[in-house]
Formats: structure tokens, C-alpha cells, sequence
């Protein structure tokens, strides 16, 4: 994704490249027919045709009733835009921290479409006020609600859940525990606590597939992954001691 737009910050205007900030780790497989090792083609067939549709036959629809579609070109979708469609536009600065991470969608890092003031000036205000701006967007023919923040000495972007996506509802189970059980977890917590070291973190199961698709290569047979006996027990505060003294 190299794609160009504007920040509009006040009456300044910033010409930014946006791309993704995240790379997909997965490793990717073909589907093939059992029988041949052929890799199979899919192909968009109308049942009521009976026959195999171009891509520029197609048309989006939408079904108002059982098997009743009102149709829409990209003409008419583009009519429904706003005609600042390439800009984002600043509407509000708030403190990160009152957005909860819930609402994070995918990561995005913002660079000068070429070297300007006003995007380092951008850069520094928000480094400088610890503040993060809101901002307003189309992505993907789509209009989203933006984070722009400054982050790895860069300007990042992170695109918003709207909430009514967000499905979460506040929990009213009944708390049973006792002040003594509460205070071991506290404790859990505290020996287990660290610094957020990311690198430290590894895709152990994609790198297992990269290791198999090797031996299948050299004929070899895929083993079996070893995995460590959990134990479990029943009542709460001996379990809370046990991975206290387990822990420490």
C-alpha cells in the first residue's frame, strides 16, 4: 500500500504517504486438488445463468427483502463520498490514554510526501503535548475515525472501531472472592510484572510450519510438539500460593 492523501491541521495542509505499519507474518498455502496436486482457480459462476461472470458483469446488492436487490455502480457509491475524500481532516486532540485499546484497528505510519516543515512541525506538537489527534478519513472506500499519534520517532495512524462495532457490555457477575485471595493474585501480579518487551515475543507456531515445510522438502516426517503438563487445582487460594511460589 503506497497511498497518498492530506492532513488538514487548521488551515495547513500536509501531503503524507500512508502505509501499513504491519507486515503479515502467516505463511501462505495454495489450495490444489488432492488427486493431481493441481492448484485450483475459482471462479464467480451465476446459478441462474448458468455460466461463468467476468469481473466487469458484477455489480454490488443489496437485499431489502427476500430475494429483492437495489444495485449500486462505483459511480454512485462515489457520489455518496465527500469531496475532500483525499484528506484527513484534524476535528479534536485528546490524551491517549482515554481511548481504550479495544477500539484499535489496524496500524498504519504516516511519512512526508516530501520534506516539509509543517510535517515535522506536526511531528514535534504531538511528541511535545503527549496529546493524540482525532482525525476523519476514507480508507478503502470506507469513512473511518483516526488516531494520529507520534510513536518510534514516526507519525503513526491507527484506524478506529466505531461503537456500535464494539460488543462489549459491562460485566455484573457477582465478586465471591474472598480479601485474602485477592491480595495473593495482587501478588501474582506483582512478581510477574515486567517491561513490554515485544521482540521477545515469537510466532512460535508459524515458525514450526516454516521448520515442517523444510523437512517435507527433505522427506523427512513432521514430529509431534512436545508440551508441558499443566496441573490444576481447585480450590482458588492454594492454587493462587502454588503459582505464587511457582513464579518467584
Amino acid at each position: 500500500m503506497n497511498y497518498q492523501t492530506n492532513i488538514s491541521f487548521g488551515l495547513v495542509n500536509i501531503p503524507v504517504i500512508l502505509n501499513s505499519a504491519i507486515k503479515d507474518n502467516n505463511v501462505t498455502f495454495n489450495l490444489l486438488h488432492k488427486k493431481c496436486a493441481t492448484r485450483l482457480e475459482f471462479i464467480r459462476y451465476c446459478p441462474h445463468c448458468k455460466k461463468a461472470v467476468k469481473a466487469t458483469e458484477i455489480v454490488k446488492g443489496y437485499e431489502y427483502k427476500p430475494e429483492q436487490y437495489v444495485t449500486f455502480t462505483t459511480d454512485e457509491f462515489n457520489k455518496l463520498k465527500s469531496a475532500n475524500e483525499k484528506t484527513m481532516e484534524i476535528i479534536a486532540f485528546v490524551d491517549i490514554n482515554e481511548i481504550d485499546p479495544v477500539y484499535y484497528d489496524k496500524s498504519y505510519i504516516l511519512t512526508a510526501h516530501k520534506s516539509t516543515k509543517a510535517f515535522e512541525l506536526l511531528k514535534e506538537a504531538l511528541r511535545q503535548s503527549h496529546k493524540v489527534a482525532i482525525a476523519k478519513t476514507y480508507l478503502h472506500n470506507r469513512l473511518y475515525y483516526v488516531v494520529i499519534r507520534f510513536g518510534y520517532q514516526n507519525i503513526l495512524l491507527n484506524t478506529l472501531y466505531y461503537e456500535e462495532e464494539i460488543k462489549l457490555k459491562r460485566d455484573q457477575a457477582k465478586k465471591d472472592y474472598s480479601a485474602a485471595e485477592l491480595k495473593m493474585a495482587l501478588q501474582l501480579v506483582d512478581s510477574l510484572s515486567t517491561k513490554f518487551k515485544p521482540e521477545t515475543f515469537k510466532d512460535e507456531y508459524q515458525n514450526r510450519i516454516k521448520k515442517a515445510i523444510k523437512q517435507k522438502i527433505k522427506g523427512e516426517k513432521i514430529k509431534p510438539v512436545k508440551t508441558k503438563k499443566t496441573k490444576t487445582i481447585d480450590d482458588l487460594y492454594k492454587a493462587l500460593a502454588a503459582s505464587l511460589k511457582e513464579a518467584k
